[in-house]
């Protein structure tokens, strides 16, 4: 049987890879042809349990492909955000630190949304769109010289012009690619739960830093909050198999009671945390974006941001050069990629790792020395708003998409 022919072929359909596939298919038309393989596509819904933070940025992008607007009524506002510091048995945890919710006025500078509400909205624009999607895997490819030859796990195979890599932390497509991974594990792991509560957050989310590592609320619709709960991995696991009634103690000793009551709905999981980065994001026809190409903790909710930012970056490229008629696949096209996506993946990676080491610890010295400059920074403003902007995704070459433009 003869291979179908595409422009694109995205192994992964998660928010990376679906919101590529769209971007790709709206800027150049019904006749540039992009097929998206997951298994996970075999689903009626997806089955993500965790919810993330949406920065502005992302939410423009996701604007601009005319996604947002299916799930926006069920997106909570982060209207602000409040910093403490202290030990576990603490009666009292001042708050250093605050900021404003707000990039621009009336743009809140993050939302927050359950996973599987917007990647089954992508995967309905993607469908929408006649993007052809599989329930399949990715499972080899070989190069020639003006294609690059997939073969799915169907047995199918695809000739296509770019194969992307957007299948996760353990991606197949990146280990059959020969690209190796630098970084480290951190020996913790993040206890991920919603929790339903007697009173309002009035979108306000707060992070406590902890000595074993931060302690994240994050406000949902409704009396709802997303827990990003860090503890040492050992520690993580003993907790999640606890009995509910032993659970909820863990856990009310960390959240407290200003709140009300909880109750914890729906499962809760604890994910390994580690800093990896692929040593390049490119290969010959083959792009990585998201957590393919690199992982980071939690500690500044920006993982998903970044990979977004990859898919605006490479989204941007691939439309270029396509509409000079150039070869997408083509080395100079990855390439200006890699230059865009390489030192800002890694300055993150270096913001990220430092503030995990400067706040996962026990030391008197260093808790004294962070919550001095976490003082100084509450009576910054301008320090203030640029660390806003920063976490909104507003710094640095932004892509189209990012801020809202139409490639």
């Amino acid at each position: 049987m003869a291979a179908a022919k595409r422009d694109v072929v995205i192994g992964g359909a998660g928010f990376a890879g679906l919101a590529l596939a769209i971007a790709l298919r709206q800027a150049l038309g019904d006749a540039f042809s992009v097929t998206v393989a997951d298994p996970a596509l075999g689903h009626q819904h997806s089955r993500d349990p965790r919810a993330s933070a949406i920065a502005a940025s992302a939410r423009r992008l996701f604007e601009a492909i005319e996604a947002w607007d299916a799930v926006a009524d069920q997106a909570q506002p982060i209207l602000d955000m409040v910093v403490t510091d202290s030990k576990l048995d603490d009666a009292v945890r001042p708050t250093f630190l605050t900021f404003g919710g707000e990039v621009e006025e009336g743009e809140p500078f993050a939302h927050m949304i359950e996973n599987k509400l917007l990647v089954d909205a992508l995967v309905e624009k993607a469908k929408a769109l006649g993007i052809d999607l599989r329930a399949t895997a990715v499972t080899g490819f070989e190069n020639s010289p003006r294609s690059i030859d997939v073969t799915l796990a169907s047995g199918d195979t695809i000739s296509a012009r770019l194969l992307v890599g957007a299948d996760g932390a353990r991606s197949q497509i990146r280990e059959r690619a020969g690209i190796a991974t630098h970084g480290w594990d951190y020996g913790q792991s993040a206890i991920v739960c919603t929790v339903a509560h007697e009173r309002d957050h009035e979108g306000r989310a707060e992070e406590h830093f902890l000595p074993a590592g931060p302690f994240a609320i994050l406000p949902l619709t409704g009396n709802r909050s997303s827990i990003v709960w860090t503890e040492r991995a050992d520690e993580a696991e003993r907790i999640v198999a606890l009995p509910d009634n032993e659970f909820h103690d863990e856990l009310e000793k960390r959240f407290g009671l200003h709140f009300g009551d909880l109750k914890v709905v729906g499962a809760r999981r604890a994910f390994p945390l580690g800093l990896f980065t692929a040593r390049k994001f490119i290969g010959e026809r083959l792009a990585l974006v998201g957590d393919a190409a690199h992982i980071i903790h939690p500690i500044a909710g920006q993982g998903l941001n970044m990979g977004l930012r990859d898919v605006a970056a490479l989204a941007e490229a691939v439309t270029d050069a396509a509409r000079l008629g150039l070869d997408i696949g083509a080395d100079d096209v990855l390439e200006r990629y890699q230059r865009w996506r390489r030192f800002d993946t890694a300055m993150m990676g270096v913001a990220t790792d430092s503030l995990n080491r400067l706040f996962s610890n026990r030391s008197d010295v260093l808790r004294l020395f962070r919550d001095v400059g976490l003082g100084l920074v509450e009576r910054m403003p301008p320090l203030k708003r640029m660390f806003i902007r920063e976490a909104a995704g507003f710094t640095g070459d932004v892509p189209k998409l990012m801020r809202g433009e139409a490639l």
